[in-house]
């Protein structure tokens, strides 16, 4: 497995409120303005074994599982593209004065991972970069 990405910031709300936020991913497209919709089955918050699509405003859908669920720690769900297997870890932790540091790692497996795997990871770099300022405010302005 290839690590492509990992983006470690501070949001300026407690653990519980971050990943009450966060798990709420049919909201998203509010502060990730690259996806159109997500949506998640069974309806409702992420779970073990929800499973999901998203539509990116290009016109790309991807689909993903969740394999992993920690409550306020982590989560994280798998999902194909091109020839690709991609794991998402979503990590949370708290920094003992209020604060969350999330950290988003963004690995990748299978056939041509080291040629495909950094173009995947240049344009989904791209797309975080905008998102997150976008995440942080909306959580402060949520919570704050």
């Amino acid at each position: 497995m290839l690590t492509l990405i990992k983006r470690e910031f501070v949001v300026e709300v407690p653990v519980r409120q971050a990943w009450s936020h966060l798990a709420r991913v049919t909201a998203w497209p509010s502060w990730a303005r690259h996806i159109r919709t997500i949506e998640v089955e069974p309806v409702g918050d992420l779970r073990l074994g929800s499973k999901g699509r998203i539509h990116l405003r290009n016109g790309i859908r991807s689909e993903f599982r969740v394999v992993e669920f920690s409550p306020y720690s982590n989560w994280k769900w798998v999902g194909p593209f091109l020839w690709l297997t991609v794991h998402y870890d979503h990590r949370f932790e708290p920094d003992g004065i209020g604060r969350t540091r999330l950290t988003w790692i963004v690995d990748a497996e299978g056939f041509g991972v080291s040629v495909v795997g950094w173009l995947f990871a240049k344009v989904y770099s791209s797309s975080m970069e905008r998102a997150i300022p976008h995440l942080a405010v909306e959580m402060t302005e949520c919570f704050g």
